[in-house]
């Protein structure tokens, strides 16, 4: 332990002795980083089955993007199909996530107190509880946002070639317009190759390109998923932590699905950088509709459409 009553004591101390032994698992059945793949599985289906009951029971329909009769008349994709495919690119993701895993060191403990001298000394301007704060949570945050961009960075340019080729939308990407009005289970809706290119290798190259640990990841994979499961819930939540905090959400992405803005939108899942950046963002009349339920607004929406279909 340290002892942040005597800091400079610590400082000029010579290095502490450390021993390094394995981390102790988080579930005592399974290895963490098995269960960081287990575990975005599990909070996709938890999370999809709660935004699930509020449509069956229609507990928030001030809330809802579009109506239960478009979720019918609109998707252009039966459940089995939509379910069948989830389950496919899981099934996908968990095989690639164990092999990219499978031959990584053990993760291990024991050299925290030789990690925060060595940090104290190459920082002797800062507090030594800061110090310490900054090793225990703050590289940590640094790297998993690190990922978040890493991520949002791979994803954005793939979704925008998606879009821009016509060769790739046809052959992969249109599967998931299908889904005009998107639901949380339609999240990982997609071919099995976009899938597999867009969201495992996409999420496993974030990981390792910010160096995490196996419990950062755990963190990072679980938080993707339920990101994405809730930019596609279908509801515009003002209570939603992750509407509030996130521009790019399911108000946002929503628009992306409907056909007056396609060709706009492509950021997924956390930040709206490159939608800006890049001058992709929409701008377009029916913005002010979109996150709240407007009658006027969905027969704008069918006006456009129409016109384009003729």
């Amino acid at each position: 332990m340290m002892n942040f009553s005597s800091p400079e004591l610590f400082r000029s101390s010579p290095p502490p002795a450390f021993e390094l032994h394995e981390r102790s698992r988080l579930v005592s059945i399974m290895d963490d980083k098995y269960l960081a793949l287990f575990s975005t599985v599990a909070i996709y289906w938890v999370v999809s089955c709660f935004f699930h009951l509020i449509d069956v029971y229609d507990l928030l329909p001030q809330y809802r993007i579009h109506t239960p009769s478009e979720v019918s008349s609109r998707n252009k994709v039966t459940v089995y199909e939509v379910l069948r495919d989830v389950l496919l690119q899981q099934l996908v993701q968990t095989i690639v996530g164990i092999a990219l895993t499978y031959f990584d060191p053990p993760d291990y403990t024991g050299m925290e107190t030789y990690d925060i001298w060595v940090l104290a000394q190459k920082l002797p301007f800062l507090p030594l509880p800061l110090v310490s704060l900054l090793y225990s949570y703050g590289f940590s945050t640094m790297r998993i946002l690190l990922a978040f961009f890493i991520l949002d960075t791979w994803q954005y340019f793939l979704h925008r070639a998606m879009h821009t080729s016509r060769y790739l939308y046809r052959t992969f990407h249109s599967r998931h317009h299908r889904l005009y009005v998107p639901y949380a289970f339609g999240a990982l809706y997609n071919h099995p190759f976009e899938g597999l290119l867009m969201d495992t290798l996409g999420a496993g190259l974030a990981m390792k390109l910010s160096g995490q640990t196996v419990r950062e990841s755990l963190i990072f994979f679980t938080f993707s998923t339920l990101k994405t499961v809730d930019d596609h819930c279908g509801y515009a939540l003002p209570f939603d932590p992750l509407q509030m905090i996130f521009q790019n959400n399911a108000a946002y992405h929503d628009i992306h699905h409907q056909q007056f803005g396609i060709k706009t939108n492509f950021s997924q899942p956390f930040f709206i950088v490159w939608d800006k950046w890049l001058n992709t963002q929409y701008n377009g009349p029916n913005k002010q509709h979109i996150g709240r339920r407007d009658p006027l607004a969905d027969n704008e929406v069918k006006g456009e459409e129409a016109k384009k279909n003729e």
